[in-house]
């Protein structure tokens, strides 16, 4: 009777995922992810996956960032935000240094693009042997947390079961959607032409990453942790906040022979990288871009695009529209339309799904990904449901830049 009712439970939970989040955008979310099925239940886990949320709470939420919308900023104290963004973004790391934020340990399961495919072949297989995962009957993950996160917090589940399916964000997508960078021989011309070029931090390397934002390195360390012991890698990070620089410099892990961090402001199109253009494989913009002006935001992308590698991958993640943290807003917060500035001094924007897609791809990039991750996080103890929402992307630059077609 016991095995019928698990058996009964676990076709429930499939079934009911599956419904959630199937569409015809979105592939369904591979098996092992955290499903909420009973109400009752919700105290029980710190983090619920593939929320759906009913009209009326899409409707109050909209109501509700309607009206902490009302009362704007004054034009000269947003002026001050803007002109003093880097200001108020060192004095947040003077206050906090690297205490914040927690280690994006989950990075290289939300994006495994992060490191080239013989490291991501290996770590595979040591994440097989090494993580906790159990296996029932149904083939379904029970139980995996993966610690160490902040606003973007869960217990996550991998899936390997499926080999051309690759898990993202609890949800799967086909990894021939991507196409393979080394393969291609206009890329490993690119490679070449560098070497050329006049010598550069990591000039070297045979694969570069570009961290954008990497306040007191909470993704760099756990990329370092990684790519030190992979031959070729190298990491740039970057920041317009210097106190944070100095804080990656300052760490322990920090070593120049496959690092490089430097102060940058990436909305000043007039500053040049310590590297040049078309020679990064993969780009990271997380919880980065809804800091920055939103009339800023394309001329960012597009930026950023002229540095990836034919092939290269850019990968995103930040906050979504109606995201709690955005409805939480006093009035009097507001800057413009889903924009706003927290007391210190930073600056927060929320972003849609085709806000994104626009973005991207009007700077010449492919989306390979571009997905709503709804979230209910909870606070068990003081017995708190806060719904999360965020956006994530991973989008790719072609190998053949796209054809104007003339009459």
């Amino acid at each position: 009777m016991n095995v019928i009712k698990r058996l009964s439970a676990s076709y429930v939970r499939k079934s009911k995922m599956q419904q959630r989040c199937q569409s015809n955008r979105r592939p369904i979310a591979p098996l092992g992810s955290r499903i909420l099925t009973d109400p009752t239940k919700v105290f029980e886990h710190n983090m619920w996956d593939h929320m759906q949320w009913s009209q009326e709470e899409e409707e109050r939420a909209r109501e509700k960032a309607t009206e902490n919308s009302l009362v704007r900023v004054q034009p000269e104290d947003q002026d001050k935000y803007e002109r003093e963004a880097s200001k108020y973004w060192n004095e947040f790391y003077k206050t906090h240094k690297n205490n914040f934020f927690k280690d994006r340990n989950w990075l290289f399961l939300e994006f495994p693009e992060i490191l080239p495919k013989g490291r991501k072949d290996q770590m595979n297989k040591e994440e097989k042997s090494s993580y906790p995962v159990k296996l029932n009957a149904t083939n379904s993950c029970t139980n995996v947390g993966f610690p160490g996160m902040f606003e973007e917090g869960k217990d996550y589940c991998q899936n390997n079961l499926v080999d051309d399916l690759t898990s993202v964000q609890g949800h799967s997508y086909n990894k021939n959607q991507a196409e393979p960078v080394a393969e291609n021989k206009h890329v490993k011309n690119c490679e070449q032409e560098t070497v050329k070029q006049e010598s550069f931090p990591g000039s070297r390397a045979t694969y570069r990453i570009l961290e954008v934002g990497c306040g007191a390195g909470n993704s760099a360390f756990p990329i370092l942790k990684v790519i030190c012991n992979t031959p070729g890698a190298f990491l740039y990070c970057c920041d317009f906040a210097s106190g944070a620089v100095e804080l990656v410099k300052s760490h322990l892990s920090y070593n120049s022979a496959w690092c490089s961090a430097f102060v940058h402001d990436v909305c000043d199109d007039s500053l040049p990288y310590p590297f040049p253009d078309e020679i990064q494989d993969v780009i990271l913009l997380v919880f980065v871009l809804s800091a920055i002006h939103p009339d800023r935001m394309q001329g960012v992308v597009s930026r950023l695009a002229k540095l990836l590698k034919p092939g290269g991958m850019l990968l995103f993640r930040d906050y979504g529209r109606y995201d709690t943290s955005q409805l939480r807003f006093k009035k009097g917060r507001c800057l413009s339309e889903n924009f706003y500035v927290r007391g210190d001094g930073t600056r927060v924007y929320f972003f849609t799904e085709d806000e994104v897609h626009n973005m991207f791809t009007l700077a010449g990039l492919v989306e390979v990904q571009n997905l709503v991750d709804r979230r209910l996080q909870v606070n068990r103890k003081k017995k708190v449901k806060m719904q999360r929402v965020w956006i994530q992307g991973k989008f790719q630059k072609p190998f053949q830049p796209p054809q104007n077609s003339r009459q």
